[in-house]
């Protein structure tokens, strides 16, 4: 697909795109900013194959299309959109089958939490921000959990939420359970396991400012949620975060 024809299948969802390099190697795209606001960026890493771009589905309401990049063999697939108050970008998982359109690669971006709480819930529409099986926030589903209520000695609060590096959604009342201890440092910064840490002498541990965390632990929310890019969402009872 030319960069004209790109250009036009976006702005049918109000959005820009820019293409850098010669459409060579792996694709990777990102959500820019300049004068005139937020735009895709596409770029290539590598020396690989010639890559063709082809918008194979576009959503104007929901201002959603799915992105398709074919290089050689290799195929990937993107959702792009816009979310509230900006644009965003999500690869397809490439173990997802039958992603052909905005629906269907939305529908396989759900964590399988999610996906179990539309089939008990069959609520009227599933891909609504709030429905009987989910609230969203950006990337985060709550789930209802009516069988959690845990002591308050337990209850957090004000407890940030977060993937990666991105701005973290601050929960007003949070409770986690299970998952592993790890401790992390400089030297360490993916962390190390609680019992990997006890070898260590007293004299190796106080080489680094160590912190503990609990990675993999499942974690409720209730009340307010806040994020800056998003409506606050108040949740009225507990709710299993994913």
């Amino acid at each position: 697909m030319s960069t004209e024809m790109l250009d036009r299948r976006f702005a049918t969802i109000g959005a820009r795109v820019k293409i850098s390099g010669d459409r060579r190697g792996e694709p990777r795209i990102d959500v820019r900013s300049d004068r005139r606001g937020e735009f895709f960026e596409v770029r290539f890493a590598g020396r690989g194959n010639a890559v063709d771009l082809e918008v194979v589905d576009v959503a104007p309401a929901e201002r959603h299309l799915l992105l398709l990049a074919r290089g050689g063999d290799e195929k990937s697939k993107f959702l792009c959109g816009h979310d509230e108050r900006h644009w965003f970008v999500a690869a397809v998982p490439e173990s997802a089958r039958g992603v052909t359109g905005v629906r269907t690669a939305t529908a396989a971006l759900r964590p399988a939490l999610v996906r179990d709480a539309i089939e008990r819930a069959r609520p009227k529409d599933a891909f609504r921000r709030r429905n009987a099986a989910y609230v969203r926030q950006g990337e985060w589903f709550f789930v209802p959990a009516p069988e959690v209520d845990p002591p308050m000695t337990l209850v957090l609060f004000d407890e940030p939420l977060s993937r990666g590096r991105g701005k973290a959604h601050l929960m007003q009342f949070a409770y986690r359970r299970g998952g592993q201890v790890v401790w992390l440092s400089r030297r360490y910064p993916s962390g190390i396991s609680d019992e990997q840490f006890r070898r260590f002498t007293h004299d190796e541990r106080r080489r680094d400012n160590w912190s503990q965390m609990i990675r993999d632990a499942e974690v409720f929310a209730k009340g307010a949620v806040r994020h800056p890019d998003h409506a606050t969402l108040v949740l009225r009872g507990w709710h299993r975060a994913r």
